[in-house]
């Protein structure tokens, strides 16, 4: 049997299969990118087709109604091919991979703060320096008096440039090292690692290539984002980022995990990111940049635990079993050519160290970025992204702790909730007297969905003007406030005709409810982290937010809802993305690298489900804005 898969704005895939093949799993043998947060066990809705021709044997779903369903439309995970088929796929399923909004240094605000970031680095120590270099060289050409081989030849030539005792020539260099040699006029440009008496050669070039890149990575669980810089000057040389190929699999680590744990699992999530998602930024970087990936030397890797194992490849099913115990917290000796990444295969990755099962790399690089392992003041750090990790303390001690928040700010478990791409709502306000909304719509036009700095301003909004009580139930009436059959309420945000795809964008009371789990998750992790040693809200000075989620929050709104604490306006701060920030100073100074190191040995990992208090501040927290009003005497609500 053939499916044939109709993309939108992009050219058809035809796969072949057998009978009562699964179509997502179908989907995903094939390259064929279709959303699925919930990994395909139903529950999300968000792996919508349309069957088009042909015969699927699908499961009735809460999330195809009768007249859609009549339309052709079905959820992929819940359907099995039972003929040839002509499939829709719509251009939403694969936003993820080319329009993601991110934090990747492609704004003035982002530019301003990553440069805020390395100057408060360079306050605070941070050399950035490294010893990689490029040496100029001339020699000799060999005659029938001098026969001198040519590795000999390079090594000697080295020496008398440097004054070095040891040099090692790596396997590529060899391979390519006559050819270069003799089409130069034995005039070439080496670069290489210079480590105390010793120097490593790593390419061969002809001598104008004299550029030395480095290459800083941030692996999200739903966004890569890479630059090339000089390793040098520190010039940023590109900058990009794409949604992580691993999404199809799942919108979080768990899903991913189990993923893993299936038969030829490893592998497909490892192509997923190094071959579907790495390789092509990489390539389309270095041509934009002109630079050749042998001259990418260098690379530091900030990414959580779970997708630092599923890089490498390793197995990562330990991590969410007790006592959650990963392959490794921190690793040196990995380079480019043991992951077939699209650089010097002599390249050393700097992988930053994690520190716990929830909270890894991304974190300690972020904490290194912020630099409040260097202030006085107690600083809180919360990177919001698919999950939700915070670190409390200042140069005297750091605490760290996850929180199983779930999609919901990624826009998963929210029906009509999506990531930060074109058709997404991003900001909302709401008429107090009118119920009416006016909404800002990334890439202009009509919406197509709600991502979640729009889900926080609606429920803000909601529950501002009363049309929503603290547990987040519908107590107003109005045009825009729609009931099911048994009395379910929702707030319709866009009706079918305002839409883009046709249909109704609405959050729902069971919307709302996920998204209050959500942000208690977020609030009660605060609060137990702060409780652990003994201090309270007020004993924060300033809080700073990453993340690529962090870059639309509008602050007044999160605590007006119980996500942050309720502190002064000028006591929070926005941080870019601290991950890439601090893989850049990883990438660029071998100081760092220490510095890195230590502030992940000297900060404490909390594990939340073991805490006692966790649960009560929990369930404390699922109201808005919490179940201690005066926590919040200054929620906004207008009743």
């Amino acid at each position: 049997m053939k499916v044939t898969f109709q993309i939108e704005n992009a050219a058809p895939v035809i796969a072949e299969c057998g009978a009562g093949d699964n179509l997502l799993e179908l989907a995903r043998r094939a390259n064929v990118a279709i959303d699925a947060p919930c990994s395909g066990n139903g529950s999300c809705g968000k792996c919508r087709v349309k069957l088009l021709e042909g015969q699927l044997d699908s499961l009735p779903s809460r999330h195809i109604s009768e007249a859609e369903y009549a339309e052709g439309w079905r959820l992929s995970c819940c359907s099995r091919v039972m003929s040839d088929c002509l499939v829709l796929v719509p251009d939403i399923a694969s936003a993820y991979r080319s329009r993601m909004k991110t934090a990747d240094l492609s704004s003035p605000k982002e530019i301003a703060i990553f440069e805020e970031a390395k100057a408060q680095l360079l306050g605070s120590g941070i050399d950035f320096s490294n010893n990689f270099m490029a040496l100029e060289l001339m020699m000799d050409p060999p005659t029938l008096d001098d026969t001198m081989p040519d590795n000999e030849r390079l090594i000697r030539a080295i020496r008398a440039k440097l004054g070095v005792e040891q040099v090692t020539i790596a396997f590529c260099v060899m391979r390519k090292l006559a050819a270069t040699l003799r089409q130069n006029n034995f005039y070439v440009c080496v670069k290489g690692v210079r480590e105390g008496d010793s120097f490593r050669c790593m390419e061969i070039c002809a001598p104008m290539d004299q550029t030395l890149v480095g290459c800083a990575v941030d692996i999200g669980t739903t966004t890569v984002t890479l630059v090339l810089t000089d390793l040098t000057t520190g010039a940023i040389l590109a900058k990009g980022s794409s949604g992580n190929g691993q999404i199809r699999y799942g919108a979080d680590v768990i899903n991913r995990i189990i993923q893993q744990g299936r038969p030829g699992g490893v592998e497909k999530l490892r192509h997923a990111i190094i071959a579907e998602t790495l390789t092509p930024l990489m390539q389309t970087l270095c041509a934009e940049s002109g630079v050749r990936p042998e001259s990418v030397l260098r690379m530091a890797v900030a990414a959580n635990t779970t997708m630092s194992h599923l890089l490498l490849g390793l197995d990562a099913r330990s991590i969410r079993m007790e006592p959650y115990i990963p392959s490794f917290f921190s690793w040196e000796g990995l380079r480019a050519g043991d992951l077939g990444l699209y650089a010097n295969p002599e390249a050393p990755v700097i992988l930053a160290p994690n520190i716990g099962s929830y909270v890894g790399g991304d974190i300690t690089a972020g904490a290194l970025a912020t630099g409040i392992w260097d202030e006085d003041a107690m600083s809180l750090f919360i990177d919001l992204g698919t999950n939700g990790e915070i670190v409390f303390g200042n140069r005297e001690f750091l605490m760290a702790c996850a929180c199983s928040a779930g999609p919901a700010f990624e826009g998963g478990d929210i029906s009509c909730g999506m990531r930060a791409t074109d058709g997404a709502v991003e900001t909302v306000s709401i008429d107090a007297d009118s119920m009416e909304p006016t909404i800002h719509v990334i890439g202009g036009g009509k919406p197509v969905g709600i991502c979640g700095s729009g889900i926080i301003d609606l429920v803000a909004e909601l529950y501002r003007t009363g049309i929503i009580d603290p547990r987040g139930n519908f107590v107003r009436e109005g045009s825009r406030v729609k009931r099911n059959a048994h009395g379910m309420g929702r707030y319709v945000l866009a009706f079918p005709e305002e839409s883009a795809t046709g249909w109704e964008v609405a959050l729902t009371e069971v919307d709302i409810d996920n998204f209050i789990r959500a942000k208690g998750a977020i609030y009660s992790a605060i609060d137990t982290l702060l409780q652990s040693v003994g201090m309270d809200d007020g004993c924060i000075e300033k809080v700073c937010v990453a993340g690529g989620i962090g870059s639309g929050i509008n602050m007044r709104h999160a605590v007006s809802i119980g996500m942050l604490p309720d502190l002064a306006p000028d006591t929070f701060c926005y941080v870019g993305n601290t991950s890439l920030t601090g893989a850049y100073a990883l990438v660029m100074s071998d100081s760092a690298v220490e510095k890195c190191a230590e502030v992940a040995a000297n900060m404490t990992y909390v594990e939340l489900s073991t805490c006692p208090g966790y649960m009560d501040a929990f369930v404390a927290a699922c109201f808005i804005p919490h179940t201690d009003s005066n926590r919040f005497p200054h929620s906004c609500q207008e009743v």
